[in-house]
């Protein structure tokens, strides 16, 4: 008897849009928003507010992204308490982004997936964040791990933040495609070369993409048809930012069915009494509007 296929992250992940909706709940621990919940800037503070959000995105958003470097400046204490939120929101069966933004060569680099990607690892994740400043191919060795593993890496490419403009548009000699637009193209050709990916609705690898940002000044094409499978897209910037739901086809285009519209600050701003019910109604609201 032939074994059943195992569930790859683009799997998972449209088995939770269909399951949960598209809203991915940002895990933010600022260190006014711990004074906003009544608990200490630490890392028990940090343990704290995380597990509660976990509690509070339970049954009602299916896709959580805890921000690493809140954690990671309480030092020791801060990484066993971002160990403990990952490891209860996944108990939970939602699906953990570490928004690690990790990136380097060699076996630096495939050190950094193992710490994020490989199961059984204190900080095992289903998906993080890779920084491609040093190339694409240079995370190569996160994306074989990620495949081997049933997990998701999430690539930079278009992110919202002014100085990033100016590199982010430039243009690849080779190519003449902008640096951006390099980055998605490379991922969805990664994801359609993958064995069996024809027949799958969404990739394993994504992009970055900033929901606030106009995509075609940085030479992104949104009604271009990616070859393969749909292209899941981290999409920062709806809520406090600015983005709408309701303009997400506008804002993405044919990239929509794979978008994971990711807020954090105007859901954890509700508070410790108000978080759950906060994340009840934007999880029906993007379902509503998005398009």
């Amino acid at each position: 008897m032939s074994q059943p296929e195992a569930l790859t992250f683009g799997d998972k992940l449209g088995a939770v849009f269909d399951r949960s909706g598209h809203l991915c709940v940002g895990i933010d621990p600022h260190a006014w928003i711990l004074d906003q919940w009544g608990l200490e800037d630490s890392a028990e503070g940090a343990r704290e507010f995380g597990l509660r959000v976990v509690e509070a995105a339970w049954n009602r958003a299916g896709i959580v992204k805890p921000q690493v470097s809140f954690f990671e400046r309480h030092g020791s204490a801060g990484y066993a308490a971002l160990e403990r939120v990952i490891t209860e929101a996944r108990a939970a069966g939602i699906l953990v982004i570490a928004d690690a933004k990790r990136g380097d060569i060699g076996s630096t680099q495939q050190a950094y997936g193992e710490a994020w990607l490989r199961p059984g690892s204190p900080l095992e994740s289903d998906a993080v964040t890779l920084s491609p400043y040093l190339g694409l191919g240079s995370l190569q060795s996160s994306l074989e791990l990620a495949e081997a593993a049933g997990k998701g890496v999430f690539v930079l490419a278009a992110t919202s933040n002014p100085e990033a403009a100016g590199l982010q548009t430039a243009r690849v000699a080779e190519t003449e495609r902008t640096v951006a637009a390099s980055m998605l193209a490379g991922v969805a050709q990664w994801n359609g070369s993958r064995k069996d990916q024809s027949e799958r609705r969404f990739g394993s690898v994504g992009v970055v993409l900033g929901a606030t940002l106009e995509l075609a000044k940085f030479g992104i094409n949104i009604n271009e048809e990616p070859v393969g499978p749909a292209v899941p897209v981290l999409a920062p910037g709806f809520g406090h930012q600015g983005a709408e739901v309701s303009e997400t086809r506008r804002l993405f285009g044919a990239l929509t069915p794979g978008v994971i519209v990711s807020e954090s600050r105007g859901l954890l701003s509700a508070g410790r009494d108000g978080i759950a019910d906060a994340i009840a109604r934007r999880a029906e609201e993007v379902e509503a509007k998005r398009g």
